[in-house]
């Protein structure tokens, strides 16, 4: 069964895209439908044809392996691999929970929450898009193309949303000494002895995820840009997309962790980012290196 959904799971996006590339080529050399007969649309296949194949030295036979191949089982991997991981952690060690009646800190005032927040649903927006593109096929076309044009929206405001961020938390999110003992210990999310973890304002695991999210996202918007708008070169834009693929599925990933260590593993901790505060008796665990 497994084999049969792997032989299915085509990408119409890809072949969108390899269409869309032949047209802009054609156009920029003054070929497209050039006259009406057999003669002219043969020289235009012929030239579609070498555009595609390029040169296989390069990135062409890379680009075919890994976006047939590759890719759709990576995707796949990842959203059912992390969510089963997560689901064992939760049931072998469960949630970690902090007294809320005692002393709150503010931690995040209106605008930095508001920036999150965009960000968040936005990048929502674009890993639900992504695998609607990846997997247009299991869906529909029709919605694969709806899916495109909410990425590309998304896209944008996500973009803008990690300028803001890069902004706000750059200081806070510059790699630590003590980071190198929270990433040995897994934060503390591996045992149930509750003890104080390194941690300042952000631990190593918010860390990564924020240079995953800022710096990856904006090059994604980058590579994103250029496949979508097809400038460039036929190489150029086939390592583009894999480097977009790349980037995305390590993007799933991190959200996914995110999301759980937000919603499930620390009893609570979303509320910091709707009303700004967390508890004291969090922080002198959870961050003990922050000073309040």
């Amino acid at each position: 069964m497994r084999r049969m959904l792997m032989k299915k799971v085509i990408l119409p996006g890809c072949i969108l895209f390899l269409a869309m590339a032949g047209i802009a080529i054609a156009k920029s050399q003054g070929q497209f439908l050039a006259g009406i007969g057999p003669e002219p649309l043969t020289v235009m296949y012929q030239q579609l044809n070498a555009a595609f194949t390029g040169d296989w030295q390069q990135y062409g036979e890379l680009f075919t392996s890994l976006q047939s191949g590759l890719f759709p089982r990576l995707f796949l991997l990842v959203i059912t691999v992390v969510p089963l991981v997560f689901f064992l952690h939760y049931i072998a060690i469960g949630p970690m929970s902090f007294p809320h009646d005692g002393r709150m800190i503010y931690c995040y005032n209106l605008f930095v929450r508001v920036v999150h927040w965009v960000a968040a649903i936005s990048c929502c927006l674009l890993v639900l898009t992504g695998l609607l593109i990846i997997y247009a096929k299991l869906f529909g076309g029709g919605i694969g193309l709806l899916g495109r044009n909410v990425h590309l929206l998304s896209a944008i405001v996500f973009a803008v949303s990690a300028v803001f961020m890069l902004l706000i938390w750059i200081k806070d999110m510059l790699p630590a000494i003590y980071d190198l003992k929270w990433m040995i210990i897994m934060g503390g999310y591996l045992s149930k002895e509750v003890k104080p973890v390194p941690a300042g304002k952000f631990n190593a695991g918010q860390k990564m995820w924020f240079w995953l999210a800022t710096v990856g996202g904006l090059v994604m918007a980058f590579t994103g840009y250029f496949l979508y708008t097809l400038q460039g070169n036929i190489d150029t834009l086939r390592l583009y997309a894999i480097i977009h693929n790349f980037l995305g599925a390590a993007m799933v990933a991190m959200l996914l962790t995110h999301m759980y260590m937000s919603v499930f593993a620390i009893k609570g901790a979303l509320n910091s980012m709707i009303n700004g505060y967390k508890a004291e008796a969090e922080l002198k665990i959870l961050h003990s290196k922050f000073k309040i």
